[in-house]
């Protein structure tokens, strides 16, 4: 774009604008802040290249998600919540991922990733993509749902379209709620450019003295307390906040012509990381790094909607000191993160119905008393598969009786992300240290984006006497488990364990699908209790039991579990939300080409070719994305069966953070029951063909074609309804 007008048309009063503002000039030594480039065709990845590209992989797994939002079959406001979801994903990836890149290419970083692309190069091909997604995003909810939500009887209005009594209406909202909260900044030689905070939505206004016809450009940035829409009184109309702030720019402008505005967004780098040089004080190492990223000097991307004029975008180029190509043009309405509030709405026929997560058979209570967890674990361990199988009920029930059982001595706990310091798992942990047991709770305080909320509660749970602790020096502690320390009827010490594929909140659990176990095994209480003296304390533990940990004993056990079975008969299936360590894939490669058959079920990103004559020719890929999602990990070496096959549940992905740079769990699964329906969940996994994606050696990925018609989330909701009617008939 740029600014010049041909000589036969009058100027625009706006064009003007960018020669108010001119260029920061770069200190002495300093170099140009922006370098205009034109944005290159994104490079076709190398046919010879081993690897996909992690980044690109990822983008397709938000794909499948606008995808949902697609269907038509699906109900209206699901439709919306994915819309919503894909935008947070997005938000995510820029404030993250892109971000690293860009930084990257600030300090010169040429070096490839494994796939064989530069930092510039996965820039150029991410951003062509994002393009060609946003604009389907657009498309989707201004053609598709938005038609359908007005029929439904959920009308999106703009200012225009209301009549006298809905004017007055909105007036006297704004006067009494949003005026009030409102500062508008001024742009000029006088006022420096604002600082525009990150994923804030923003109205670039200019206006004019009428007196001198000078236009001038403010910045009022939309409250980001207030609701994303104005509901009108009928209940069924809403009106996005921005247009109600732009149509009455005059009480925020008194006397000045308003001339134009346009809605604009910026995303900023947040991936700061904890310096060992910080490390003496981890908590005040996190909350420096939360300044930073609430000042982050670093714009990503820079989201305009269509209308905005070349003038205003050259501004805001210059003065955010970004390139071109990280502006997002939008044909609609920015951030559909907005979508949630009506997602909120008590419509259910606009939803899916309603799941009632069911209590695991073996511990439903009797009529007489509530079940005994640890009765139930010394008979025998438990499998969890959630949302179906209730989280309340089991793993907080089980923390819940710890907490007050006074033969209970101690619970230790992990803690990654939780629902806050409501959590009923961060509830027990206090009532367990008001009874006087021992209480350990190791707290991730660098979980991405949940930093501030654990500070808080762990500061709370410290105040109830709970010793916190904050893992490993260099290590982000990802593993899920909790023990419980208990001496029986007859004086002995005995440990109970949870260990699990998912976090400890209550609120996820009913929209995550996660394995976790509980059991009683000695060997595995023991490895827990190793595990928690490794995190707490002083150790350099180099051998377990039974669990495979990370980054100790995991990575050279998955290797070797993968080379015995690279065998003519070997089998090997994995399900994963991330498979992109290089290590890994060509140990998957070097099976297949022995002639082992490997699938595998990856939720997100993933940098396997399958399919290469030569290389992954038994290699088969899919993902899953549904109603739920798909969060558990799940590994079986052999055939299902055979003698010698092995399962394992836990916290790991198959990437180089988890493997090297992360404390995380595999756990065997031993019981021969539990193996059973564990391996039901992988089976059902690979017989669905109503949510699946296809993966192809080029990196596109196709939807399966639905033949027989199995939806693997309908199908285990109706195992657990058949589980827990087998239980109240017994």
């Amino acid at each position: 774009m740029g600014i010049g007008h041909p000589a036969d048309e009058p100027e625009p009063v706006t064009s003007r604008l960018v020669s108010l503002f001119p260029p920061r000039q770069p200190a002495p030594g300093e170099a140009p802040a922006v370098l205009r480039t034109q944005r290159p065709v994104a490079p076709a990845p190398t046919p010879e290249s081993r690897f996909l590209n992690r980044h690109l992989s990822w983008l397709e797994f938000n794909a499948r998600v606008l995808s949902l939002a697609e269907e038509e079959e699906r109900p209206l406001l699901e439709r919306c919540k994915f819309l919503a979801i894909f935008s947070s994903n997005l938000d995510e990836f820029f404030q993250v991922r892109v971000g690293g890149l860009r930084e990257q290419l600030l300090a010169g970083v040429t070096t490839p990733s494994p796939d064989g692309l530069s930092p510039a190069e996965q820039l150029q091909a991410i951003l062509q993509r994002v393009e060609e997604l946003v604009a389907r995003q657009t498309e989707v909810f201004t053609a598709r749902i938005e038609p359908l939500l007005d029929l439904g009887g959920i009308r999106f209005c703009d200012w225009a379209s209301l009549d006298e009594d809905d004017r007055s209406h909105v007036d006297r909202v704004f006067e009494e709620s949003i005026y009030p909260v409102l500062t508008p900044l001024a742009v000029d030689p006088a006022h420096p450019f604002p600082y525009i905070s990150n994923l804030s939505l923003n109205l670039a206004v200019v206006v004019a003295d009428p007196h001198t016809a000078e236009p001038r450009v403010a910045r009022v940035k939309m409250p980001p307390l207030l609701d994303r829409f104005i509901v009108m009184p009928d209940g069924e109309r809403f009106v996005p906040l921005e247009q109600v702030i732009a149509a009455h720019l005059d009480r925020l402008f008194p006397g000045m012509a308003i001339l134009a505005h346009h809605v604009f967004r910026v995303t900023r780098n947040v991936d700061f990381a904890v310096g060992d040089e910080e490390a003496e004080d981890l908590i005040a190492a996190v909350e420096t790094i939360l300044r930073r990223r609430r000042r982050s000097p670093r714009v990503v991307r820079l989201e305009v909607d269509g209308t905005m004029s070349d003038d205003v975008e050259e501004l805001l180029l210059r003065e955010l000191e970004i390139e071109r190509d990280a502006v997002i043009t939008v044909g609609g309405m920015l951030d559909l993160r907005g979508l949630w509030a009506l997602y909120a709405l008590d419509r259910p026929e606009l939803k899916d119905p309603v799941w009632t997560p069911v209590t695991q058979p073996r511990l439903v209570p009797s009529r007489e008393a509530p079940q005994d967890v640890f009765s139930v674990l010394d008979a025998g361990p438990v499998l969890l598969h959630h949302p179906y199988d209730s989280f309340d009920t089991s793993v907080g029930s089980f923390l819940a009786q710890a907490a007050v059982d006074p033969r209970v001595l101690a619970i230790k706990q992990t803690l990654y992300r939780t629902s806050g310091p409501s959590s009923p798992i961060v509830r027990a942990l206090i009532r367990a240290a008001e009874e006087g047991k021992q209480v350990v709770a190791l707290v991730e305080l660098t979980a991405r984006f949940d930093e501030e909320a654990n500070i808080a509660w762990a500061r709370e749970l410290e105040e109830a006497g709970v010793h916190v602790v904050y893992g490993v020096v260099g290590l982000k502690t990802h593993a899920k488990t909790s023990l419980v320390v208990r001496r029986d009827e007859g004086g002995r010490i005995r440990r109970y364990c949870h260990l699990g594929t998912g976090n400890y909140n209550e609120k996820t659990a009913r929209m995550y699908e996660d394995i976790g176990m509980l059991t009683a095994d000695p060997q595995m209480g023991a490895d827990v209790a190793d595990l928690f003296n490794f995190l707490t304390g002083y150790s350099r533990q180099s051998e377990f039991g039974h669990l495979l940990v990370a980054p100790v004993t995991l990575r050279p056990a998955l290797m070797e579990l993968i080379r015995r079975e690279s065998r003519p008969g070997g089998v090997v299936a994995i399900k994963v939300n991330n498979l992109a360590d290089p290590e890994v894939i060509d140990a998957l490669y070097a099976a297949s080409e022995a002639g082992c058959e490997i699938d595998l079920v990856v939720r997100s990103a993933c940098g396997v070719r399958p399919g290469v004559p030569g290389m992954s020719e038994r290699i088969r890929v899919r993902s899953i994305v549904g109603r739920w999602l798909e969060h558990s990990r799940i590994y079986r070496f052999g055939a299902a069966g055979s003698p010698g096959v092995e399962y394992f549940i836990g916290s790991a992905d198959l990437m180089v953070r988890n493997l090297d740079g992360r404390v995380e769990l595999l756990v065997p699964v031993l019981d021969a029951e539990m193996r059973a329906r564990l391996e039901s969940v992988l089976a059902a996994n690979l017989q669905d063909d109503t949510l699946s994606w296809e993966l192809h050696s080029d990196g596109s990925w196709t939807k399966l074609p639905t033949v027989r018609g199995f939806d693997l989330h309908a199908e285990l909701e109706r195992q657990a309804l058949a589980r827990a009617a087998v239980r109240i008939q017994a």
